[in-house]
């Protein structure tokens, strides 16, 4: 069992940097494949980014990209989500996600991918 907890959102201008959290609330249990999502008013949950166990592998969505950097810490049960050059439209809940799903399934994009999730921390980019 995988119990996460996001934090880190909160209100900020356009352009400034933005680093969220995710860690396991349960530290006996190391956290597996990880991703981010984000549900912004009137859309789907969207895919961020996602990151492999080891942290070797990353991918992003378009939007993402030259954007945000997933990292982990592994001895800290935690996930980063750097994000800079935020814009308005970047104004969603975010969400970490866990799963023991290979990366290399190439189902990360998907919701039904992971198998936790955490409760979500908001996110509000002024313009």
């Amino acid at each position: 069992q995988v119990q996460l907890v996001d934090s880190g959102g909160g209100l900020v201008q356009a352009g400034p940097s933005l680093r969220l959290s995710c860690t396991a609330s349960v530290r006996t249990f190391s956290i597996p494949h990880c991703g981010w999502f984000r549900h912004a008013p009137a859309q789907a949950r969207e895919y961020v980014a996602t990151i492999s166990v080891s942290g070797g592998n990353t991918d992003y969505a378009d939007s993402a990209k030259g954007r945000f950097t997933i990292s982990r810490d592994n001895a800290k049960n935690t996930v980063y989500l750097q994000m800079s050059s935020l814009k308005h439209e970047g104004t969603a809940v975010y969400y970490c996600a866990a799963t023991q799903r290979s990366y290399y399934s190439g189902s990360y994009v998907h919701t039904w991918h992971y198998n936790y999730w955490g409760q979500g921390t908001q996110v509000t980019v002024s313009s």
